[in-house]
């Protein structure tokens, strides 16, 4: 089943999400966007993950500004991104997250994220006890949100070239909690895991999808 749904968050908010299984599911999954919008991409990350047996659901975090966006990867799609992530209230998109993973009807939901949503996803790991467990991709806001211990398992991605993290302070991140896994990929930048950017890494790719998977196996 793929379809679009509404989910309704505790103050009230009803947003977009789009939503994506398989039968026999014994697990739920909250699929985190870019700064583009539950866009192709996106959709296509959710798919893949619902092959692997997951119940994926992933909201239309920008609905609380601008409905159905759904951008692509030029520059001006990165600056309406920016634009539109500047807007809105970080404990809004924390109740949107939450709402998503109680809209999954089981006992263990796992959270992952990328670029913004790398970040996000870190914060549904610190900030709330609903996931049990999160994998960051590329979350360049990291290491600045390292003042709440996790509550569940975290991995966390990042590509080695990628300016906007810079390794100073993802060695920082690691020294600070140590029991996160976190793994950097030579020879790649940010949005290393998106086929649809030009910064694709097919092997970083891969290999930070697998340890993902291993994660989400392990724990959810």
């Amino acid at each position: 089943m793929k379809q679009d749904t509404t989910i309704i968050t505790s103050d009230h908010h009803h947003l977009h999400a789009y939503e994506s299984t398989h039968k026999n599911v014994t697990a739920g999954l909250v699929v985190l966007q870019e700064i583009f919008g539950v866009n192709h991409h996106i959709r296509n990350v959710c798919d893949n993950f619902a092959n692997q047996g997951y119940h994926v659901i992933s909201p239309a975090l920008f609905d609380r500004v601008e409905k159905n966006v759904m951008l692509g990867y030029e520059q001006t799609d990165i600056q309406k991104g920016f634009s539109l992530r500047s807007q809105i209230d970080p404990q809004k998109t924390l109740l949107d997250i939450i709402a998503a993973a109680q809209y999954l009807p089981y006992s263990k939901i796992g959270v992952v994220g990328y670029c913004w949503g790398g970040s996000l996803s870190w914060r549904a790991a610190t900030e709330t006890d609903i996931f049990s467990a999160a994998s960051c991709w590329y979350g360049a806001m990291i290491p600045s949100l390292l003042q709440h211990p996790h509550r569940c398992p975290v991995q966390m991605h990042f590509g080695a070239l990628d300016a906007s993290i810079p390794l100073d302070q993802i060695e920082q991140t690691r020294l600070h909690y140590n029991d996160v896994e976190i793994y950097i990929y030579e020879n790649a930048d940010h949005g290393f895991g998106c086929q649809a950017r030009s910064s694709f890494n097919p092997t970083a790719y891969q290999q930070a999808q697998q340890r993902t998977l291993d994660l989400f196996k392990k724990y959810l």
